[in-house]
């Protein structure tokens, strides 16, 4: 099986984004702005009353918590692999 190519609708700054979620081991820098305009680039975000944010990739969805610093912790790193690889996207 090949991988899907490269995403042209993303801009540079969503593709570096998409890579860092995607590189092993897990980085611990990837700030949690950048991934909310990778979102909004690639499916639908929207933000409750309550500061969570549900998230549809494709036919993904997912509900995020915004971190407390500006960093996204491992566990919001891993759930957002599983739905990009799931709706076609990879790090590559």
């Amino acid at each position: 099986m090949s991988s899907p190519p490269e995403p042209t609708h993303l801009n540079n700054h969503h593709r570096n984004t998409l890579h860092q979620l995607f590189q092993h081991p897990v980085g611990h820098n990837i700030e949690w702005h950048s991934v909310v305009s990778l979102l909004e680039a690639v499916g639908s975000v929207t933000t409750h009353h309550d500061g969570k944010v549900a998230v549809t990739v494709g036919a993904q969805s997912l509900v995020l918590s915004p971190p407390t610093g500006k960093d996204i912790d491992a566990r919001t790193v891993t759930d957002l692999r599983a739905m990009l690889a799931a709706a076609g996207y990879s790090g590559g």
